[in-house]
């Protein structure tokens, strides 16, 4: 092959690669600086963690009241850890010590977001997203803002007064997406379903009117790659839409799968987008789209739906060629093209899951936590604990591995594991 056709067949392999999982933020090795990690995927590059834990659980190496309770995930970055608290009607960004816990500073967002029926949890829900010296939080009542490290305000949105919002039953739960320069969020709503924001200043990139709108839903949004278009593909209330990143020009809905609580964030990968969700009864269920040309741009061609894997709250992770999540009655395991099941297991029942350094965190909305191997061959449990100091409400937060850590959030408590292999 000619030099000069050699180095651009290269150049157009790496360029498919690198679309393969586009990282939105930079982040120090074994940080975890947003929702499900520096790119949205819930799995983590991290190494050196133990294989298997000691009968009791790994040790616990800190554990502190924190500001208020609400169900935000935790993100770790510069040494610290970044989580969203509500106290007495008002929601706050709070930075702590990730050697000890301890509070360095916690700034007033906004007031707790007011959901449209019971039973409402309220409290917050979103995971602050840090990029660089900057920190970008979304309150349940749609107070979106940016903060420097200090905790100071840089600059404030509100998705329901200024963009004409629609958070849906249970308030807002995104987690801001940052993308290069740009902010991408999910006011929902028939003016600005989804919305980019300048993330240096809060000026309007652009405003996206996906047609029928609908409420915001509860997901994040992601980057997917497909049809070779950049897009940014959200669940919102009524279904799965998709968007082109340039501009936000619709590109495509997927509506089969939409239950009453659209929680888990998509998983793009390979031309292809998974998504799942849980319904009151036969609604909601897992469902891979392929994602190809169209006369209009780009069209989500359906490969398969079943109701293996509804996920209500507790995320999907993909490791390899497989699946990995819970439905209400434990842990499943699918092959990601095929929705093939390959084992189903009662583990700690419905929670919330990681991967990381060939394994699954699974934490039960009940407290218990498992270390499962992220293996199609069958469950293959490796240890589990119970969480000491169990809040009153159902364990929501998802289980964050960071540095050697295992953090845990539960209402007032955070707790800290060593989970390091010696």
């Amino acid at each position: 092959m000619p030099w000069k056709r050699m180095m651009v067949a290269m150049a157009v392999v790496f360029l498919g690669m690198s679309r393969e999982a586009p990282a939105q933020l930079k982040a120090a090795p074994g940080d975890w600086p947003a929702w499900r990690g520096a790119d949205r995927t819930g799995v983590s590059t991290e190494t050196g963690l133990l294989k298997e834990w000691p009968k009791d659980g790994p040790k616990l190496l800190w554990k502190v009241s924190i500001l208020g309770g609400g169900y935000s995930t935790p993100a770790v970055a510069h040494g610290r850890l970044y989580l969203m608290g509500s106290k007495g009607g008002e929601e706050y960004a709070v930075a702590l010590d990730a050697r000890d816990g301890k509070q360095i500073w916690a700034t007033k967002i906004g007031a707790v977001g007011k959901p449209n029926q019971r039973p409402s949890y309220p409290g917050a829900r979103s995971t602050p997203t840090v990029d660089g010296e900057h920190i970008y939080v979304l309150g349940s009542d749609g107070d979106l803002a940016c903060l420097g490290m200090d905790g100071k305000i840089l600059w404030h949105k509100n998705l329901l007064k200024d963009f004409g919002g629609n958070s849906g039953i249970w308030a807002y739960a995104e987690s801001p997406l940052i993308d290069g320069e740009t902010l991408v969020c999910t006011p929902g709503g028939a003016k600005a379903t989804l919305l980019a924001l300048n993330k240096k200043n809060g000026e309007v990139i652009w405003k996206s009117a996906v047609p029928g709108g609908g409420a915001a839903g509860y997901a994040s949004v992601i980057i997917a790659e497909g049809a070779g278009v950049k897009q940014y593909v959200q669940f919102l209330g009524n279904g799965v839409v998709s968007v082109a990143a340039k501009d936000g020009t619709f590109l495509w809905k997927y509506t089969k799968n939409s239950g009453i609580t659209n929680c888990a964030t998509p998983i793009a990968h390979d031309g292809y987008v998974f998504t799942s969700a849980a319904g009151r009864g036969n609604g909601g269920g897992g469902a891979l789209v392929q994602l190809t040309s169209a006369d209009k741009g780009v069209s989500a061609r359906e490969v398969y739906f079943n109701r293996d894997l509804t996920n209500h709250h507790g995320g999907v992770v993909r490791v390899g060629d497989y699946l990995y999540g819970t439905n209400n009655t434990g842990l499943v395991c699918l092959d990601f093209k095929t929705g093939e099941k390959k084992w189903q297991d009662r583990s700690v029942g419905k929670g919330s899951i990681m991967a990381a350094d060939g394994c699954l965190y699974v934490r039960g909305e009940n407290g218990s936590v498992a270390l499962v191997e992220a293996t199609p061959s069958g469950y293959k449990e490796k240890g589990r604990f119970e969480q000491p100091s169990r809040g009153s409400k159902p364990a929501w937060p998802y289980p964050v591995v960071a540095n050697g850590c295992l953090y845990l959030h539960d209402g007032e408590t955070l707790l800290c594991y060593d989970i390091k292999a010696k």
